[in-house]
């Protein structure tokens, strides 16, 4: 089957010179993450998830605002655009959805009623969908779920050749894939198919741990190192077979997500003899012991791909994409004890990225465009969303009657607000793409305070007390605080933090941390690292700088700006709401300082209730 479908005629564009140019859409959406990205000529010029724009979290739903966002970025319309490319291709999921129901039957038919008029009335009728909701006539293109995701990993990555995996819950039929990159072709040699899955296994433990599939992965990663592997020999020996080669197969008789609403039932429960938690329940030991152990599961499974992968392609290089790619702690061994010289992993590797995926597979693989790597990555950062200037927030503090001071010493200012305990807003130029905040829409605080981790979860993003924070810290000073000896600018791997010790069981860990920046360091001793360039973020470099001119110490605590279940703020106005409406203590918008003592006592933080009904979360 041809990955992309014939041509059906491109508009025609050039520049003063008389060079054509070609500008290509790449969309992501109607299962979750929902996205656009649009390439000129080849280059990423903007990308973003449509969730920031609808305050949705994991919106799956057409990328309307976020397709505006990409063109205006560009400066151009519709009418402008050479082609559009969907990141799988929706007939081939049909035809896995029909295959798995009949297999199943009887089972399944009340999830195959509510799936169905869903196929009939839309899915199956994305090229028209597209061209009715974009206005569009141009060509369509639609490579396959995989080869987007791969075209994520390397094509953007700084290396001429790498191996490629790629492994989520299921695109199309493919669950996890094995290829190779070179100049600006792909090959995709080996697959593992659907209803075996990685990303499933993953998912049916988070949904069994209580958390919401999806969303809640972080969550079971983060639960992990609070227990002990206890479960891992019943995973394997009852639920994957997990071979040498990679390879693996789940025993289907403890799931349900191929037939049911659900990801496991009662097979599953009588496994590991209880329900499911009820997600509402405190957490018990059991509940981290069931995380521990699929992690190590999952880890081993990528360990074996990766070495599977190298034998394969015989490269020095691997690039990664895909949900599964976000698990940060496997990426962490992966890096230290895999069979490759360099890992380069997509900062937005889940769906999100698919539609630059599809993009760049667009650019490359059907126009046959070369490629030149470039250095550090071609993806800027991954600051691709919209950027508001010091004008534009000038006007906006006006209008919103909001006293502010504008600072011309900004990263000394608020490097004094750190030190002094503060916890600030960081509003900085543009927004981040993929899940991760990246020092431009972010919450910072002080690391070396043993309340901050506390403080930050309970009192501001209003989430559960034992998911760790991640460590910002100056690139050129990481490895006097970690042990890594590579960037890590997108934040998708672990290292421990060197001189910190943890003892104590389960939550209480949390108590028992010592470290020289207990505020990030983790119950196992480990963080979630970004490195930090001057080339790349350059206000953010400098406010780390100034922080370390302060305390000695090069690092910031780096978590989202977000209360829990809301998406990453996006415009200035998100940003102020989030800041007003939580115990954070000051906001920084550009070179705009606002204080919570600048407004006064007619704002006073929500508790969470009513976070969750002003904000509409679960």
């Amino acid at each position: 089957m041809p990955i992309f479908p014939p041509s059906h005629g491109s508009a025609s564009h050039t520049t003063s010179a008389g060079k054509p140019i070609l500008n290509i859409l790449g969309i992501s959406c109607w299962y979750h993450d929902a996205a656009a990205c649009l390439l000129r000529d080849g280059e990423i010029v903007a990308a973003a998830q449509e969730e920031r724009f609808t305050r949705r979290k994991h919106d799956p739903s057409f990328p309307t605002n976020a397709i505006a966002y990409c063109l205006e970025a560009a400066g151009i319309q519709v009418t402008d655009l050479d082609a559009v490319a969907f990141y799988d291709k929706p007939f081939l999921t049909f035809e896995r959805l029909l295959e798995t129901y009949v297999s199943f039957a009887p089972r399944g038919l009340r999830s195959f009623l509510e799936s169905m008029p869903l196929w009939l009335k839309r899915k199956l009728w994305i090229p028209d969908l597209i061209a009715k909701e974009l206005g569009f006539e141009g060509q369509l293109l639609f490579p396959e779920h995989h080869l987007s995701h791969a075209a994520s990993a390397f094509y953007p990555s700084p290396f001429e050749s790498a191996a490629i995996v790629t492994t989520d819950g299921v695109g199309e039929w493919t669950t996890t894939s094995i290829g190779r990159g070179a100049g600006n072709a792909i090959d995709l040699t080996h697959e593992q198919h659907f209803p075996h899955s990685l990303g499933l296994l993953y998912s049916a433990f988070t949904y069994y741990c209580g958390f919401r599939v999806n969303s809640g992965e972080y969550k079971l990663m983060g639960l992990a190192p609070y227990g002990e592997p206890r479960f891992e020999q019943t995973i394997r020996d009852h639920l994957i077979d997990l071979r040498e080669d990679g390879s693996f197969r789940l025993n289907m008789k403890y799931f349900t997500f191929a037939h049911g609403l659900t990801m496991t039932g009662a097979a599953f429960a009588d496994l590991f003899g209880a329900p499911r938690r009820d997600p509402e329940s405190e957490l018990t030991q059991r509940d981290m012991d069931l995380a521990r152990s699929v992690q190590a599961v999952v880890e081993d499974a990528i360990l074996r791909l990766a070495k599977q992968a190298h034998a394969t392609t015989g490269q020095k290089n691997l690039c990664l994409a895909g949900g599964v790619a976000l698990n940060c702690v496997a990426n962490g061994r992966l890096l230290r004890e895999g069979p490759f010289d360099n890992v380069w992993i997509q900062p937005a590797a889940g769906d999100a990225g698919g539609a630059l995926g599809a993009a760049l597979a667009a650019w490359h693989g059907y126009h046959d465009k070369p490629r030149t790597p470039e250095s550090p990555d071609a993806m800027s950062g991954s600051y691709l969303g919209p950027s508001f200037d010091d004008d534009d927030v000038g006007v906006f503090v006006k209008n919103k009657g909001v006293p502010s001071e504008r600072m011309s010493d900004r990263a000394e200012r608020v490097a004094g607000l750190l030190a002094e305990g503060s916890v600030v807003g960081w509003f900085q130029g543009r927004m981040e793409f993929g899940p991760r905040a990246l020092g431009n829409r972010s919450i910072l605080a002080d690391p070396r305070g043993r309340e901050v981790q506390k403080r930050v979860n309970v009192k501001i993003k209003f989430r559960e007390s034992f998911r760790p924070f991640a460590p910002s810290v100056l690139a050129e000073r990481s490895s006097e605080f970690f042990d890594l000896d590579v960037e890590s600018p997108y934040m998708v791997l672990v290292a421990n933090v060197l001189n910190a010790t943890v003892s104590g069981d389960g939550l209480d860990r949390l108590q028992h941390i010592e470290s020289p920046i207990p505020a990030v360091t983790h119950v196992d001793g480990s963080a979630r690292v970004q490195t930090v360039s001057k080339e790349t973020n350059p206000a953010y470099h400098e406010l780390l700088e100034a922080f370390d001119a302060l305390t000695g110490c090069p690092v910031l605590v780096n978590t989202s700006f977000n209360v829990r279940g809301e998406p990453i703020v996006c415009t200035l106005e998100d940003a102020y709401r989030c800041f007003r409406d939580t115990h954070m203590d000051a906001l920084v918008l550009g070179h705009h300082l606002i204080t919570k003592e600048m407004l006064g006592d007619e704002v006073q933080a929500l508790d969470p209730e009513e976070i969750a009904a002003r904000y509409g979360l679960d």
